[in-house]
């Protein structure tokens, strides 16, 4: 009987202390479930463009408007032989039909202009070869002695460089997000006396191609911006 006692009383003793530490456990887990820590992870590159889109625009003026039609198709030539000969290919060009103003058909606006039609041409070049545009660009003054005036696009048609190989550096910039905010996580985590656990949440991070600045267009600024979760322990 006295040994039957020790054995019940062994096992409640067992299961005292088994009790004891589960309400440690919930205790301390409880304690420490709100412990996180919310931070972001900054990763930027600048790149250059590698695709470009130049719109090259013309305009005639007049009131014949069949003449002006061959003056447009002789300006397209002109431009399309300077382009050629700066070694852009023929596959690199769009040739969009000319579009016409009537300025008689306008319901508004003066009706005593000089020229009744303005007619307006685009040629697009469309290249993967950025340095290569870009110093044709810097050249097309030549077509001036052709006789060709090109004119601002404007709004309608603006010169727009583009990164287009933003894939395949994606990954590694959500590598360098990610490790930064980590960093910053733990120091967080050093200055409050914890140590830092395990990731509860985080985010697929915000990418953003900008221009680095107004006059380097052709220079993009990538940027990500990751939001991480940590918990917190002593």
């Amino acid at each position: 009987m006295k040994h039957h006692s020790v054995i019940a009383a062994t096992i409640i003793a067992l299961g005292i202390v088994a009790l004891g530490a589960f309400l440690k456990s919930g205790i301390d887990n409880f304690a420490n479930k709100d412990r996180k820590v919310n931070v972001k992870g900054l990763a930027e590159q600048e790149v250059e463009a590698d695709k470009v889109t130049w719109p090259i625009v013309s305009k005639e003026l007049g009131n014949d408007l069949p003449e002006l039609y061959n003056k447009i198709g002789a300006t397209q030539a002109k431009i399309k032989t300077f382009l050629l000969n700066n070694g852009i290919k023929e596959a690199e060009l769009t040739v969009n039909a000319p579009q016409v103003v009537d300025l008689n058909a306008r319901e508004y606006g003066e009706h005593n202009q000089p020229y009744r039609y303005i007619v307006t041409s685009v040629i697009t070049v469309t290249s993967g070869q950025v340095s290569q545009v870009r110093s044709i660009i810097a050249k097309q003054g030549d077509l001036l002695k052709e006789g060709v005036a090109i004119v601002d696009g404007g709004y309608d048609n603006p010169v727009k460089y583009e990164y287009v190989s933003f894939r395949e550096m994606k990954p590694k910039m959500m590598q360098e997000a990610i490790e930064n905010a980590e960093k910053t996580a733990q120091q967080f985590a050093e200055n409050s006396h914890s140590q830092l656990n395990k990731i509860v949440s985080a985010d697929q991070g915000v990418f953003s191609i900008d221009n680095r600045d107004e006059n380097t267009p052709w220079i993009k600024k990538v940027r990500v911006v990751t939001t991480v979760t940590y918990s917190l322990k002593d």
